[in-house]
């Protein structure tokens, strides 16, 4: 399989891109944690950051029709984050400490069913439990490089006790619901993806286990609608210490890039909130 090497546009890192609770199945080598590896959209990926140049092992058609909207390549992150810290110094101490995270283009019925599995969660369960999930119901990918993430319309079909293995607990009826859901049409993912963000609120809360944080994650992260903005008991002590005053709706177009800035900060900043 042949290497891409492309540059790295400003503002990108790998590692605070991959690693920072927006998607679950990426992971460093064991064997050489500069080089991560994981699959989407039914694809499996190694990749490493090197110097000026992102190297991914893969087919020249799968960088370009996947992995380059997959990493948002093309945005201007570096126009953004400095429209963001011009809002408050805070803001600008955020930014400028992880400059490097970008919102993955992911697809929206993984991004739906990982947020419903990640609630009251940590990352490493969150990323045990689909794993699992991928490996009972997924179909294996080429070259046994793991499995692809289950239809909607495969888990739709199935009963709490098949889930039973993924020791999800409470969470796994809501999986099912919201792949029932999908599977049947009730809930129109591609007309979420047209209309404006209330909307797709609107719609993701009628499913039962999605509440605002989750479908704030969901829209931001599955749809890639950055103005959404997950805001938890954690975040909202965050915006209150930061930026006293502040509603989401104040951080514009994109809050959802500004909340990344913001959490990176507040977990590794814990003195702030002594």
């Amino acid at each position: 399989m042949s290497t891409q090497s492309v540059f790295i546009p400003a503002c990108f890192h790998l590692a605070q891109t991959l690693d920072c609770g927006q998607a679950f199945r990426w992971q460093p080598c064991p064997q050489n944690p500069d080089v991560w590896e994981g699959t989407a959209f039914g694809r499996f990926l190694t990749l490493r950051q090197a110097g000026g140049a992102l190297e991914l092992r893969c087919p020249q058609e799968d960088f370009t029709q996947v992995w380059r909207s997959y990493f948002d390549l093309d945005t201007d992150y570096e126009a953004i984050r400095a429209a963001l810290a011009g809002l408050h110094p805070n803001l600008q101490a955020a930014a400028e400490y992880a400059p490097g995270i970008r919102i993955l283009r992911q697809e929206p019925w993984e991004a739906l069913c990982s947020f419903v599995l990640s609630q009251n969660n940590n990352i490493l369960r969150i990323k045990g439990i689909i794993r699992r999930f991928c490996q009972l119901f997924g179909q294996p990918l080429a070259g046994g490089a793991g499995f692809g993430f289950p239809p909607a319309e495969a888990i739709a079909s199935l009963a709490a006790e098949d889930l039973a293995p993924l020791h999800a607990g409470y969470r796994a009826p809501y999986v099912l619901e919201a792949a029932r859901a999908v599977a049947g049409g009730s809930l129109d993912l591609e007309r979420i993806a047209r209309e404006p963000a209330g909307y797709g609120r609107e719609e993701l809360r009628k499913i039962r286990g999605v509440g605002p944080k989750v479908a704030e994650c969901v829209l931001l992260y599955g749809f890639h609608k950055t103005q959404c903005f997950p805001l938890d008991v954690w975040m909202k002590r965050a915006m209150a210490v930061l930026l006293p005053g502040f509603t989401p709706e104040d951080l514009g177009p994109h809050a959802g890039i500004a909340q990344q800035y913001l959490f990176h900060y507040s977990r590794t900043h814990p003195e702030l909130f002594a």
